[in-house]
């Protein structure tokens, strides 16, 4: 995938003895301590006991009938809350780690959420134009005027873009200096909260992980040295930030731009509103114009967006959600499974003692039924915890992803492990169906 953009002279991922020797002790250390505890409680019983069928658990008045609700209960409901209160950390475990399979699920959903967020604001809230302009050397008035009159222009906005480099103390950043309409309309500057920055008609405003990198508030003066032209050093005052997500920017007002470079009202192009059957003829016209250095299609800037940035997080991600999901439905069947073990010989004792096959099934079910519903809110709650601090990671230059996570990523999660929770049932009802029932009765206790 990286070869389809990038030309390296070598490309080969080669895992390092140390990441696997941390994958082995990792794996070794889980198995091992959950060896080692069960070891422990065994060799802790002196043989004579241990050869001796366990006790049957005492059981006490459980919550509901504390509560006072035991007649609003059924017999089986109750024997359900009973054995979640007899073994509190057990409950607690399996919740938690369910709760961290909904986590992984979510955050493997969360980077398409941000991306569509992404999007969304930059290119359709803050660049709202349908076809970006980019001329060969700044020109003046005159050429506002021709770009209003190109084929099928509904509407222009100029822009004057220099670059130069901004400092603050020690600290410089090199940037295009972006020089817009004060009321611009078909370029916004837009924060991630869908906030539209007005461009001040003095002093220059700042994305703010610009302003963090050079260490300057607003309020405060930077040096800012044109980097074109004459080269003129000036002072501005920084008016205010702005939270974009992509990438470091620097605005002003296009007159005020102008006049810090004493020069007249002169652009270096426009972004345009276009009739879109008209389309093809002003892209055409526009190849054709040798002062045009540049042509930008929004539609197409979508487009290739996708095809990079978006295309190599959908491969990851979908990596991500595939083991994310083996790990959700191994947390679901693999508590279900040791519950069956732990309790298959009380099952079929009460089987024996008169109870059926579907009120036997519902003790069991019902309780891994209430473990799953207890760790699903509480897996929303740790994935946005965990999308959080993948956010504040994220931040980079080149782009910041937003903290977004939409109600079609809890629902996806909360489906997938209810599936998985259906579909452990499913396999534990047939293997309760076919219960030894006579080796229960020849047991003695």
């Amino acid at each position: 995938m990286y070869q389809n953009f990038f030309r390296f002279p070598e490309l080969k991922f080669v895992a390092s003895t140390g990441l696997i020797v941390w994958s082995i002790m990792i794996s070794a250390l889980a198995a091992c301590l959950g060896a080692l505890l069960s070891l422990r409680t065994v060799v802790a019983l002196p043989p004579a006991e241990a050869m001796r069928p366990e006790s049957p658990p005492q059981f006490k008045e459980g919550i509901a009938e504390r509560l006072g609700f035991a007649r609003l209960l059924s017999i089986s409901t109750r024997m359900i809350l009973r054995n979640l209160e007899r073994r509190p950390w057990k409950a607690f475990l399996t919740v938690l780690g369910m709760s961290f399979a909904v986590a992984i699920l979510i955050v493997g959903f969360y980077f398409f959420d941000a991306i569509e967020y992404l999007v969304q604001v930059q290119f359709r809230t803050a660049q709202r134009d349908d076809v970006t302009i980019s001329l060969v050397e700044p020109h003046g008035e005159q050429a506002s005027y021709d770009v209003n009159h190109l084929t099928g222009v509904l509407r222009s906005e100029p822009f004057r873009i220099v670059p130069a480099r901004l400092r603050f103390g020690h600290r410089s950043q090199r940037i295009g200096l972006l020089g817009l309409e004060a009321n611009a309309d078909l370029r916004r500057v837009v924060g991630q909260n869908l906030d539209i920055a007005r461009i001040p008609p003095e002093g220059v405003l700042l994305t703010s992980k610009l302003a963090q990198g050079l260490g300057v508030r607003p309020g405060e003066n930077i040096t800012v040295e044109i980097l074109e032209g004459e080269r003129p050093v000036r002072q501005v005052a920084v008016s205010a930030t702005v939270d974009e997500m992509i990438g470091l920017s620097a605005y002003m007002d296009i007159s005020a731009l102008n006049r810090m470079l004493h020069e007249g009202p002169s652009i270096s192009g426009a972004y345009l509103s276009v009739d879109a059957e008209k389309l093809g003829a002003l892209y055409s016209q526009l190849k054709r114009t040798p002062a045009v250095a540049g042509v930008a299609v929004r539609q197409a800037m979508i487009e290739s967006f996708y095809r990079t940035i978006a295309e190599s997080l959908r491969i990851s991600t979908a990596a991500l959600n595939l083991f994310a999901s083996v790990i959700a439905i191994g947390m679901v069947y693999n508590g279900a499974r040791v519950a069956l073990s732990e309790r298959g010989h009380e099952l079929a004792s009460l089987r024996v003692l008169g109870f059926s096959q579907r009120e036997i099934s519902f003790m069991l079910l019902g309780e891994q039924a209430t473990l799953v519903l207890a760790s699903i809110p509480f897996g929303f709650l740790i994935g946005y915890g965990f999308c959080a601090v993948l956010t504040t990671a994220m931040q980079t230059d080149l782009y910041r992803m937003p903290l977004v996570v939409n109600a079609k990523t809890y629902f996806i999660a909360a489906l997938i492990v209810g599936l998985a929770s259906v579909g452990t049932g499913v396999l534990l009802y047939r293997r309760l169906s076919r219960l030894d029932l006579v080796a229960v009765l020849k047991t003695r206790e």
